[in-house]
């Protein structure tokens, strides 16, 4: 967060926090365009995989949108790598070599399509991709 610049968090992503990392219920995040959505699900997420490393896909997010899943890689990164926790996307626009690497050494993050993830349902791919489970993000 000091990284970014920020000087507080924003209502929306306080208000989250609590309810993300106790899990256990689902939590809808709501607010306007640019509003912190993003940052509101995925802070207290990677926080929890943090200072609960387990080896597999920690944080799974669903969108449907490669143009979203492209911009929110590039801003989880900046949140995740310096926790030790790598971001993949995985669409039809990633090279089969990347998703590859995620099937061999699955870790971190993972953001994903419907399309995509019903295609690794299909290929009995996804039980290999997280040990103990996982915050499944949308």
């Amino acid at each position: 967060m000091w990284a970014q610049g920020w000087p507080s968090l924003r209502e929306v992503q306080e208000k989250s926090i609590a309810p993300v990392l106790e899990g256990g219920c689902d939590v809808l995040i709501a607010a306007e365009t640019a509003g912190g959505k993003t940052e509101a699900a995925f802070l207290p997420a990677l926080s929890r995989a943090a200072f609960d490393p387990q080896p597999g896909i920690r944080i799974l997010g669903v969108s449907p949108l490669k143009a979203l899943i492209n911009d929110q890689t590039r801003r989880l990164e900046e949140m995740a790598e310096p926790l030790g926790l790598p971001v993949h996307r995985w669409h039809g626009d990633v090279a089969a070599s990347r998703k590859a690497v995620v099937i061999r050494r699955p870790s971190g993050v993972l953001l994903i399509t419907p399309e995509s993830l019903e295609a690794l349902f299909v290929c009995n791919v996804l039980s290999s991709l997280s040990a103990d489970g996982w915050t499944a993000l949308p």
